[in-house]
């Protein structure tokens, strides 16, 4: 088995994978992982959707192209159905609109293939624990993308804080914190973001409370979810 403390909480895992061979090497090498637990696997969306529901796993590990329902559709309908669990995406893709479907369909992280099996352990670790889990690809082509919103972006009817209207950021948040949650939705931990802006981490989860409180958000995977659904609008507030 691989290595992990004895007395970490069992992980109950579910993997979506239309590719049989990739689907049944990601059971057999993740659940030789002390803490990973594979309750089931789905060859489609729709069957993922259903075991979910049936099996009401922690995490679940969720390819993006799939017959049926995609991973993406799936992934909406899981995290709506139950917000305890979490999905990984696990993925050919890392082009943008493959990225930005996948969070915002819910998806707490998103791996490419060329992950490996204590990659993707410590992925699903991490999303059982609430975390927003990026590989090193992803993050550079989410900063990216953060840098280049569009001001005024509108907000969905899925997005949080669409209720207030998509003005919400622009009235409420001030520049740095407009700052840092472009920088949450490319992916940036809280250290790396305190670098980035040469500013104290402690500074840091004040400007992050304060952009949960005002854009009424509840974890971190909202605020990426937010940040690249809604935008962040051009800064009009004092820091």
């Amino acid at each position: 088995m691989v290595g992990i403390h004895a007395a970490a909480p069992m992980i109950r895992l579910l993997i979506a994978d239309d590719q049989t061979a990739v689907r049944q090497a990601l059971e057999v090498m993740l659940d030789l992982v002390e803490d990973l637990d594979v309750v089931g696997t789905a060859a489609n969306g729709q069957e993922a959707v259903e075991l979910a529901a049936e099996l009401s796993p922690d995490v679940v590990l969720m390819d993006l192209n799939m017959p049926v329902m995609s991973g993406a559709e799936a992934t909406e309908h899981i995290v709506k159905a139950n917000e305890e669990i979490s999905v990984v995406m696990l993925t050919t893709f890392e082009d943008d609109e493959s990225i930005l479907r996948a969070l915002r369909a819910g998806a707490l992280g998103y791996l490419t293939k060329d992950a490996d099996h204590l990659q993707i352990a410590q992925a699903v670790r991490s999303a059982h624990l609430g975390q927003s889990v990026l590989n090193p690809e992803v993050q550079i082509r989410l900063l990216r993308l953060a840098s280049s919103m569009v001001p005024g972006g509108g907000a969905s009817a899925s997005s949080p804080a669409a209720s207030s209207g998509p003005g919400l950021v622009s009235s409420l948040l001030t520049q740095r914190e407009k700052e840092i949650l472009q920088l949450i939705g490319a992916g940036l931990r809280n250290r790396d973001i305190a670098g980035t802006l040469t500013i104290s981490e402690a500074t840091v989860k004040t400007h992050i409370n304060n952009i949960f409180t005002k854009a009424d958000l509840h974890s971190r995977a909202d605020a990426v979810r937010y940040a690249l659904t809604v935008g962040v609008d051009a800064p009009d507030s004092t820091r």
